[in-house]
C-alpha cells in the first residue's frame, strides 16, 4: 500500500491555504505530512524531493507549493523548483516571471543557481521558474549538468521541491526520481484512474527511485476543524 508509515495523506484542492489560512484543517494537513518525510530520515536526509503525478489535473503543483511553504514555516531554508518545462505553474502561482529559469540554468554552464533564484513572499521559500521551454527536456534531464545542479542546490538549501510532470505522459519525472533523495505521488479523487497509477507506480519502480508516500488530494474538507470536538 502506498503511503507514509502505511498511510496515505489526505489533503483538499486548495490554493496556497498554508499561507491564506494557516490554521485551517488542510494546512494542518500538510504539516502532518512535513512531519511524515522528516519521519522518513532513517538512513539518508531528504535534500531533495519530487513531487508529481500519474496525469494531469491531480494538484501536484499546488501540493508542491503548500508543502514547500509548511516546510519555510518551519525555519527550513527551501528552494521550490518548477521542472515541469511542457506545462509550467509555479510562476502563475507565484505571480512571478517565468523566464530565467532552470532550462537557462542547465543550458548556460558558466552561469550559477544564484542567478536565476527569485525570492518569494514567504521568509526561507526561494523560487526557481522553469524558464524557456528546451526542445527535448528529458535528455537535459539526464545530462551530467542537471547531476551538477542538484548537487549546488542540495549544498546551498535544506530542502529542494521539484514541481515535475506527469508520470504517464513523459519521461522527464522518472529520469528526476531516480536522481533524488525521494518522491511523492499525488493522486486526486474522482480525477486518478487505477490503470494511470498502476502504470505511474511502475515507472518509479524501474528508475529505482524512493518512493516516500502518496497525498490523496481532492477530497472536500470537514466543515469544521477542531482538536477538541
Amino acid at each position: 500500500m502506498f503511503g507514509f508509515n502505511n498511510k496515505k495523506h489526505t489533503v483538499a484542492q486548495v490554493p496556497l491555504v498554508t499561507l491564506l489560512d494557516s490554521k485551517s484543517a488542510v494546512a494542518e494537513q500538510f504539516r502532518m505530512l512535513r512531519s511524515s518525510i522528516r519521519f522518513a530520515e532513517v538512513d539518508q536526509k531528504i535534500k531533495t524531493l519530487v513531487i508529481t503525478s500519474s496525469g494531469i489535473g491531480e494538484g501536484k503543483s499546488l501540493c508542491a507549493s503548500n508543502l514547500a511553504i509548511v516546510f519555510a514555516q518551519a525555519g527550513s531554508k527551501v528552494l521550490l523548483v518548477d521542472a515541469d518545462f511542457r506545462k509550467p505553474t509555479v510562476h502563475l502561482t507565484w505571480s512571478i516571471s517565468s523566464a530565467k529559469g532552470l532550462s537557462d540554468l542547465l543550458i548556460h554552464r558558466e552561469n550559477s543557481l544564484s542567478d536565476y533564484i527569485k525570492q518569494s513572499s514567504v521568509a526561507n521559500l526561494d523560487l526557481l521558474t522553469s524558464g524557456l521551454q528546451p526542445p527535448s527536456p528529458s535528455e537535459l534531464f539526464e545530462t551530467q549538468r542537471m547531476k551538477e545542479v542538484l548537487d549546488e542546490m542540495a549544498s546551498k538549501y535544506d530542502l529542494v521541491i521539484l514541481d515535475a510532470p506527469p508520470l504517464t505522459m513523459v519521461t522527464d519525472s522518472q529520469i528526476l526520481a531516480s536522481r533524488v533523495d525521494g518522491t511523492i505521488l499525488v493522486t486526486r479523487e474522482r480525477k486518478t484512474k487505477n490503470q494511470e497509477l498502476k502504470q505511474a507506480v511502475n515507472l518509479l519502480k524501474q528508475a529505482n527511485a524512493k518512493v516516500l508516500g502518496a497525498i490523496y488530494n481532492g477530497r472536500k474538507p470537514l466543515k469544521k476543524y477542531s482538536y477538541s470536538s
